[in-house]
């Protein structure tokens, strides 16, 4: 099973940016990838998605402003996220989905000051 490990996040004034990169422990060609974040007394909400092949989807809420993407050599994931707001603050993990399995990082925190 695949272990994950998030960095990257960090506090940031409204309208900046934060690229989010998620360590994979051995190969992820064979996981779906998808980044989630959960809020202070809120569920965890997935935010974006990436298929094995590559195809991305993303909340409404972050469409435009947030990318989601991939390097399989480098068994990484990343999220770069501009434009960000307050409502963004959250505790973001690291998602991986196989067949088989589904593995979570610890996360990191995100904060967006106004």
């Amino acid at each position: 099973q695949v272990q994950l490990v998030e960095s990257g996040g960090g506090l940031v004034q409204a309208g900046g940016s934060l690229r989010l990169s998620c360590a994979a422990s051995k190969s992820i060609r064979q996981y779906a990838m998808n980044w989630y974040r959960q809020a202070p007394g809120k569920q965890r909400d997935l935010v974006a998605s990436i298929s094995r092949g590559g195809s991305t989807n993303y909340v409404d809420s972050v469409k435009g402003r947030f990318t989601i993407s991939r390097e399989n050599a480098e068994n990484t994931v990343y999220l770069q996220m501009n434009s960000l707001k307050p409502e963004d603050t959250a505790v973001y993990y690291c998602n991986a989905v196989s067949s088989f399995y589904t593995s979570w990082g610890q996360g990191t925190q995100v904060t967006v000051s106004s």
